[in-house]
């Protein structure tokens, strides 16, 4: 009797560390649908805002839900559940239209409606250039090599403020046809404007539907910048960016 007894307060323990593991699983799965969803930035296209290294909390209920909300993008439903227009000036994360599965992060500079245009480097939108403001220079690391760039200060319409770099003004993405955005669809810029593949490349990126927005951007919680390799574990606190931990992305 003692061994069947042993037996079942065995099972039962095996049981209520399962349902624990299940539970704590549905748990993060709704945490990351509803609430945050953390993400890494792999590239350069949104120097000086965010670096490569970097990992960010996205909020997940900034702009409603959509099925782009949920864990690989079931077809459930379409459209957004209690759906908002972003901020001109938020950096959002979205699906990437041509594909629907890979994750891109920049920021928004134009809304439905709205027509944007490149001129001589300076972004232009319904027709009025953006202002932007001299803001030193910025070094950036590019193929082994490191580049000099120009940075600025640019205000949108609404007021919002942000860094770009430029490494001049005549490169192939500087001067551009007018894009009308249309409804129901955001354009999406990279704040490292020759360094970025963003909505100026309609058979790349595009207009962003609304529906793909997967969340903004809103705080840095660790990064790190890699220069060393992963097995040289007592270099890892060199590598941590400290002044970046916990810092609000703008």
């Amino acid at each position: 009797m003692a061994k069947v007894a042993a037996k079942s307060k065995s099972s039962e323990g095996w049981a209520e560390n399962i349902k624990t593991l299940v539970f704590a699983g549905l748990i993060a799965v709704g945490i990351r649908t509803v609430i945050v969803e953390p993400f890494n930035i792999p590239s350069g296209s949104m120097i000086p805002t965010l670096l490569v290294g970097d990992y960010l909390f996205v909020s997940k209920f900034s702009y409603g839900y959509s099925r782009f909300s949920l864990p690989f993008s079931p077809p459930l439903f379409s459209g957004r559940i209690f759906g908002r227009v972003p901020d001109r000036g938020d950096v959002a994360v979205f699906k990437l239209p041509r594909d629907n599965s890979t994750d891109y992060i920049k920021r928004i500079v134009g809304l439905p409606g709205d027509r944007i245009q490149m001129r001589g480097g300076q972004l232009y939108i319904n027709g009025a250039i953006v202002p932007r403001e001299p803001a030193g220079t910025y070094v950036a690391d590019g193929d082994g090599t490191q580049m000099m760039l120009k940075r600025y200060i640019e205000t949108l319409p609404n007021g919002v403020k942000h860094p770009i770099l430029k490494a001049s003004d005549d490169g192939p993405l500087d001067n551009t046809q007018e894009y009308k955005v249309p409804e129901g669809n955001v354009f999406a810029m990279g704040d490292n404007r020759d360094n970025s593949l963003d909505s100026r490349v309609l058979n790349a990126v595009g207009f962003v539907p609304i529906e793909n927005l997967v969340g903004r951007a809103e705080f840095i919680f660790f990064s790190a910048d890699g220069q060393y390799p992963i097995w040289e574990i007592w270099q890892w606190p060199f590598e941590i960016r400290w002044s970046r931990l916990f810092s609000g992305v703008h």
